[in-house]
């Protein structure tokens, strides 16, 4: 297991554009410290997409020197391209990451075999875990029942981060021997009920420490507790629902004083509108006043 609750940290922007390095070490040590058992670095939440290849390297070796030797380092390597998918793969692994994180690839719309044989071919260029990313929201193309049990007999396939709300699809995840993480925030607790392991989170940059403890919550059995705190942090879900992700959640670490509220095109940052909505749930959080009480 990688952990229980891994974030999909944001790529930091320097004004000219170019990746913060500081910002993101910075950032990394933050996240494992309030919460987080590892980061997963250059997914969706990383802008992975308008990553160069060098820009993608020097986030994992900063991630797996600032925080590796203690917490899992998860690298997003899943393309559209699988030839690219091996390149990016082979050499997060000689930089020493924990794990990989492999989307269904997107555009392209492959058949459900062609998922299959993607996964399989990058599989091949490590032997160390494999994380599916299930988000048919994203890519278009759901992944099948039939098309998760196939993964699985894949050695180094050993856990499928779901992002869909579908129980069955889950229930199918952990039938088949794989960990279940909640690939949407709102399903940590759900997809703990049916026998998940916890989530690759994005509201976890700022309410890490609070979801870390509802899923102890549910594994003490304290079971009205975890519901207790998955109700008090339903204003993190309302922030990330804001805008398109990971437009949001830099806003919202902008405004705590923690990160840049920078992204790069296609995507553009909150508008004065979406910064009104997402400082109201930092406020319901009560996260909002104890940053400037500290500041």
């Amino acid at each position: 297991m990688l952990g229980e609750i891994l974030t999909a940290i944001v790529t930091p922007f320097d004004e000219d554009g170019s990746v913060d390095l500081a910002g993101f070490r910075a950032l990394a040590r933050h996240l494992v410290d309030n919460g987080s058992d590892g980061l997963v670095v250059t997914g969706t939440t990383g802008e992975a997409p308008t990553l160069t290849d060098d820009e993608r390297f020097a986030l994992y070796e900063i991630a797996v020197e600032e925080v590796g030797s203690e917490h899992a380092v998860i690298a997003g390597t899943g393309t559209y391209d699988t030839r690219h998918s091996i390149h990016l793969t082979e050499r997060a692994h000689e930089i020493g990451v924990d794990g990989f994180l492999v989307v269904t690839p997107y555009y392209s719309k492959p058949p459900q075999r062609g998922i299959v044989a993607h996964v399989e071919a990058i599989a091949a260029a490590t032997d160390r875990p494999i994380v599916f990313y299930d988000i048919p929201g994203r890519v278009v193309v759901d992944a099948e029942p039939a098309t998760i049990s196939a993964l699985a007999e894949i050695p180094n396939v050993t856990a499928v981060k779901q992002a869909k709300p579908s129980l069955d699809a889950a229930r199918h995840v952990v039938t088949c021997g794989l960990d279940l993480y909640a690939g949407d925030d709102d399903l940590i607790l759900p997809f703990l009920e049916i026998g998940g392991i916890g989530g690759i989170c994005v509201h976890t940059h700022v309410v890490g420490r609070r979801v870390k403890e509802l899923v102890q919550r549910f594994r003490q059995g304290d079971v009205d507790g975890a519901k207790a705190l998955d109700e008090e942090l339903r204003p993190s879900i309302e922030l990330l629902r804001v805008v398109t992700n990971p437009i949001a959640i830099k806003r919202a670490l902008d405004l705590l004083g923690l990160a840049p509220g920078r992204v790069r095109l296609p995507l553009v940052e909150a508008d004065e509108a979406e910064t009104a909505a997402i400082r109201d749930c930092l406020e319901r959080l009560g996260l909002l006043d104890r940053a400037t009480a500290s500041s």
